[in-house]
């Protein structure tokens, strides 16, 4: 469960997002808006990335201000378009990440070859394409014992096998860890056979629940 409370991202003054009062219950939630409408905002500050006022809880428990820490053990996040220093192949962000976020033994190698990562595992990323990067992002994003993993346009550059494989993954956590997972996606994942649990609108500097 994730709770927000009277939550506003400003930049530079001008208010982009405001919760006032908002419970996402656990599962699988489709969180859609146009291009600009505050989709990677919401999901960055939910990911700890962002400063904001007021409060997010997870859990009942942990807030994401007070217990930093805990709380960032608990929430994964993979960008829309991520980044990383040239010099580090795969196997040196995951095995970082994986030491942070205490992952299990045997998981990185497991997640590698589901995603297809361990087919450039000591490559620097700098020689990466976009679907490269897509499919390490979304690796360290399930490192862990996630409770909440935050999926920013996961199919995006991703081939339809891996895609496959990423649905696969998000039913298994669900059913097997009890993870909950936010999603955006250009293209209509409604259309797919993921079990929903709710759809969300983001626009206008609101996020409201769709019926």
């Amino acid at each position: 469960m994730l709770t927000f409370t009277n939550v506003t991202k400003s930049y530079s003054g001008r208010t982009v997002l405001t919760i006032p009062a908002l419970t996402v219950q656990p599962g699988i939630h489709y969180v859609r808006g146009g291009n600009g409408s505050g989709k990677t905002t919401l999901f960055r500050t939910c990911a700890g990335l962002l400063p904001f006022s007021g409060q997010i809880l997870l859990d009942n428990h942990y807030e994401i201000s007070r217990d930093p820490v805990a709380y960032r053990l608990r929430v994964n996040y993979a960008e829309a378009e991520p980044q990383y220093p040239g010099f580090l192949s795969p196997r040196d962000l995951t095995y970082f990440v994986g030491k942070t976020k205490r992952a299990p033994d045997g998981q990185i190698d497991s997640l590698a070859e589901v995603l297809g990562v361990d087919q450039f595992w000591t490559a620097p990323s700098s020689t990466f394409s976009s679907g490269m990067l897509k499919k390490l992002a979304l690796l360290l994003a399930f490192l862990g014992r996630p409770r909440l993993i935050l999926l920013d346009e996961p199919l995006t550059t991703l081939d339809r096998a891996t895609a496959g494989r990423l649905f696969d993954l998000i039913r298994r956590y669900r059913t097997e860890q009890d993870v909950t997972f936010l999603l955006t996606s250009h293209q209509d994942v409604t259309l797919s056979d993921l079990p929903l649990t709710g759809v969300w609108e983001v626009g206008g500097g609101r996020v409201s629940a769709v019926e």
